[in-house]
C-alpha cells in the first residue's frame, strides 16, 4: 500500500514538473518570436553613443554620467514608469527589492528591449571592455530586469554577479530614477564597490551607466529610506553564452530568489 501511495504520488510529480517544463518552453518560444522584430526597432538618436569617449576600465569598473541624448533616456524612463507593480524578492540579510523580469519587458517595454539589443550599445560596451559582448540568452531572468528600490529598506549586500556562462560576463546599469534626500537630492540607496582594497561610491544619478565585471567587482547597493525611489535597468552581456550544466542548474537556483519557482524549468 504506501509503495503504491509512493510510486503515485512520484508520477504525479513527474507529471507535474513536465506541464510546467512544457508551459515554459512554449513561452519561451512565443517570447522569441516577439522579441526579433522589437529587437531591430531603432531608437532615436543611439548612434550618439558611439562616439563617446572611452572611459577607463583598469579596475573592470567604468562609469559615463549623461550616457543618452535626452529625448533617447526619456522614451526608456517613460516605459519604466508604466511599470509601477514589480515582484517583490527578500532573501533574509541580502536582499530586498522589486523586480520587472525580462519576460514582461518583452510583452511591455518595446524601447527598453530594442536598447538592450542595439549594436550601438553592444558596440560601447565591448569598446570599454575590450571584446566583443552579446546578450545573454532570453531564458536567463537576469539577462535584462528593471531594479525597483521604493520601500523603506530595500538594498542589496556585498556580492558578486556570479558568472553562469563559459565567457566573461558583464553587467550593465542604465540609472533611471534616483529621488530622496540625500546629497544633490539623490536616494539614499548608493551603489558601492570595493575597488583596490578601498570602498568607493558610485554615482547612479539619472542617465548615469555603469559597465563592470560582476564576477570580478565586490559591490552592494545601500538601504533606502522611506519616501525615496530609486530605479535602475540592469542588462547583463557575456562573451559566450553556452553553458556548462552544472553553471545552469547554478543559475536556476540562482533566479528562484528573484523570480520564484518558475525560474527552475527556464
Amino acid at each position: 500500500m504506501i509503495g503504491e501511495l509512493v510510486v503515485g504520488a512520484s508520477t504525479i510529480a513527474a507529471v507535474g514538473f513536465a506541464y510546467a517544463r512544457g508551459r515554459r518552453v512554449r513561452l519561451y518560444r512565443y517570447l522569441e518570436e516577439r522579441l526579433a522584430p522589437i529587437a531591430n526597432t531603432p531608437l532615436p538618436a543611439l548612434d550618439e553613443i558611439e562616439r563617446r569617449d572611452m572611459p577607463g576600465f583598469s579596475d573592470r569598473l567604468a562609469f559615463v554620467p549623461n550616457f543618452l541624448p535626452a529625448r533617447t533616456f526619456a522614451a526608456l524612463k517613460a516605459e519604466a514608469d508604466r511599470l509601477v507593480a514589480p515582484e517583490r524578492s527578500f532573501v533574509p540579510a541580502h536582499k530586498k527589492g522589486g523586480t520587472v523580469a525580462y519576460e514582461t519587458l518583452i510583452a511591455s517595454a518595446p524601447a527598453i528591449i530594442a536598447f538592450y539589443h542595439s549594436t550601438a550599445l553592444m558596440n560601447f560596451i565591448a569598446r570599454v571592455a575590450g571584446v566583443h559582448v552579446q546578450p545573454t540568452p532570453i531564458f536567463d531572468q537576469s539577462s535584462l530586469s528593471i531594479l525597483c528600490y521604493d520601500k523603506p529598506g530595500d538594498h542589496i549586500g556585498w556580492h558578486y554577479d556570479h558568472n553562469f556562462y563559459r565567457g566573461r560576463h558583464f553587467t550593465v546599469l542604465l540609472a533611471i530614477a534616483n529621488v530622496g534626500r540625500a546629497a544633490d537630492g539623490l536616494s539614499h540607496a548608493e551603489l558601492m564597490a570595493r575597488i583596490a582594497g578601498q570602498e568607493i561610491v558610485v554615482s547612479t544619478a539619472p542617465n548615469a551607466v555603469i559597465v563592470f565585471e560582476g564576477a570580478q567587482v565586490h559591490h552592494k547597493v545601500t538601504p533606502i529610506l522611506a519616501g525615496e525611489r530609486r530605479v535602475v535597468l540592469s542588462m547583463t552581456y557575456c562573451t559566450d553564452t553556452r553553458s556548462r550544466w552544472w553553471q545552469g542548474v547554478s543559475r536556476r537556483l540562482k533566479d528562484t530568489a528573484f523570480y520564484g519557482v518558475r525560474a527552475l524549468w527556464t
